[in-house]
C-alpha cells in the first residue's frame, strides 16, 4: 500500500512539473512569436513609407497591396487625415463597419502598441495571429488534460485500495465465523449436558445466553461480504432489544434516554448486523463517558428518510478528527484495534445504503452520530 502510495507520489510531482515546463515552453513561444508578429508589421510599415518617399501620390491602395503577404494577422490602416479604415484578416458585419472597426482598432490598441506610418499620416493597429491566441490557449488545455489524467489514476487507485479492503475484511470476517463455529458447537453440546448433572438453572440460563450471543457474532461475521438478507422491522423495537442486552453489561451509572415516535418507525434492514451497529455506537459512547453519564436514542422521520441520532455526554471528539475516526486503525483506547467504528460504516453505507456522520461533537460535552435510513414505507 505504502509503495503505490509512493507512486502515486511520484506520479503527481511528474504531472506538475510537466504542466509548469509546458507553462514556461509556452510562454517563451508566445513571447517570440508576438515580437515576430509586430517586426512583420513594422517592416510592412517601413516598406509603405519607403514607397511613398519614392511615389508622392501613394494612397491606401498601394499600402494594402504591401500588407497582401499578411494571411494571418489581423490588421487596421486607419487614414488620420481622411479618417479612411481599410482592414485585412478580419471578419466584417454587414453593416455598421466603421464602428465595427474602431471598435476592434480601440481593441487592438489595448493588447499592442499601434504603428505609427509618420510620413503617410497613418497608423496600422494589430492583434495577435489565429496560431498565436492557440499558443496560448494550448498551455491551459495541456494542464486540464493533466489534471484529468490524475483524477482518473487516484480514482482508480482509490477504487483498487477499496477492493484490496473489502476482500481483506471478507476475508477476515469468514475466517473468523469459520473459527468460532466448533468452539460454539462445543459450548452447546457441554451446555446440554451441564442440563444432564442438574447444575444450577440460572447459571445454564446465563451459559445460553453468552452461548447465543456467540452464534450471533458468528452469524455477523459470517454475513460481512455477502448479500445482506433484508426485511422490514420497527427500528424502535431493534433497539430496545438491542439495549436490554447491554444495559445488564454495562455501568449501573449510564442511563439510557429514549425519545422515539408513539407510532412504528418502519425501516428495511438486516437486524444481526444493525444491532451490531447500535452495539458499537453504545459501547463507544459508554467508553467516552467513562461509565457514567447519560447516552441518548432519538428518532424522527423527515420525508422518506429516517434519521437515527446516538448522543452521549462524554468528552468529545475533535473536529479534525471526525472524519478520521471512521479509518481502520484510529482508536484513543490503548487496548482497541480501531476497527469498530470502520465496521459501523460499512455495514450502515454497504449493506443498508445508509449514512453515518458526525452530526456535532463539543469538547467535554459529548458527541452525536447520525444515521440516515431509508423509510419503509
Amino acid at each position: 500500500m505504502y509503495s503505490r502510495q509512493i507512486l502515486s507520489y511520484l506520479f503527481v510531482i511528474l504531472a506538475t512539473v510537466v504542466g509548469i515546463l509546458s507553462l514556461l515552453v509556452s510562454a517563451k513561444l508566445v513571447k517570440e512569436l508576438s515580437q515576430e508578429e509586430r517586426q512583420k508589421m513594422e517592416i510592412w510599415a517601413m516598406a509603405a513609407e519607403s514607397i511613398s518617399r519614392d511615389v508622392p501620390d501613394a494612397d491606401l491602395s498601394l499600402v494594402l497591396s504591401i500588407l497582401q503577404g499578411n494571411r494571418s494577422i489581423p490588421v487596421i490602416l486607419h487614414d488620420e487625415q481622411s479618417g479612411r479604415l481599410e482592414s485585412h484578416n478580419i471578419k466584417l458585419p454587414d453593416e455598421d463597419t466603421a464602428v465595427f472597426l474602431r471598435d476592434k482598432m480601440k481593441q487592438f490598441a489595448s493588447r499592442h502598441e499601434p504603428v505609427r506610418l509618420t510620413e503617410l499620416g497613418q497608423t496600422l493597429y494589430f492583434d495577435d495571429s489565429y496560431t498565436l491566441r492557440q499558443l496560448q490557449f494550448y498551455p491551459y488545455v495541456l494542464l486540464f488534460v493533466i489534471a484529468l489524467f490524475i483524477g482518473l489514476a487516484f480514482f482508480a487507485l482509490n477504487r483498487s485500495q477499496r477492493a484490496e479492503q473489502n476482500s481483506v475484511w471478507v476475508g477476515l470476517s469468514k475466517e473468523t465465523a469459520h473459527q468460532l463455529g466448533t468452539p460454539i458447537s462445543s459450548l452447546i453440546a457441554w451446555t446440554e449436558y451441564l442440563k444432564l448433572k442438574e447444575v444450577d438453572v440460572a447459571l445454564l440460563a446465563e451459559i445460553e445466553k453468552d452461548t447465543a450471543r456467540l452464534q450471533m457474532i458468528a452469524e455477523r461475521f459470517s454475513k460481512i461480504g455477502s448479500t445482506a438478507d433484508m426485511h422490514s422491522a420497527d427500528i424502535r423495537e431493534v433497539v430496545r432489544r438491542s439495549l436490554s442486552y447491554l444495559e445488564k453489561r454495562l455501568s449501573d451509572k449510564i442511563v439510557f434516554s429514549l425519545l422515539f415516535p408513539a407510532e412504528p418507525v418502519l425501516v428495511s434492514i438486516n437486524e444481526p448486523l444493525f444491532v451490531w451497529v447500535i452495539e458499537n455506537l453504545t459501547k463507544n459512547a459508554a467508553d467516552a463517558m467513562k461509565g457514567e453519564g447519560t447516552i441518548t436514542f432519538r428518532l424522527t422521520e423527515k420525508n422518506d428518510r429516517v434519521l437515527f441520532d446516538v448522543a452521549d455526554t462524554g468528552k468529545g471528539v475533535p473536529r479534525s478528527k471526525q472524519k478520521e475516526i471512521f479509518t481502520p486503525g484510529y482508536t484513543t483506547k490503548e487496548r482497541g484495534w480501531g476497527l469498530g467504528l470502520t465496521l459501523v460504516k460499512r455495514i450502515v453505507e454497504v449493506n443498508h445504503k445508509g449514512k453515518i456522520f458526525v452530526l456535532k461533537s463539543e469538547l467535554d460535552k459529548g458527541t452525536t452520530f447520525r444515521i440516515v435510513l431509508r423509510s419503509f414505507r
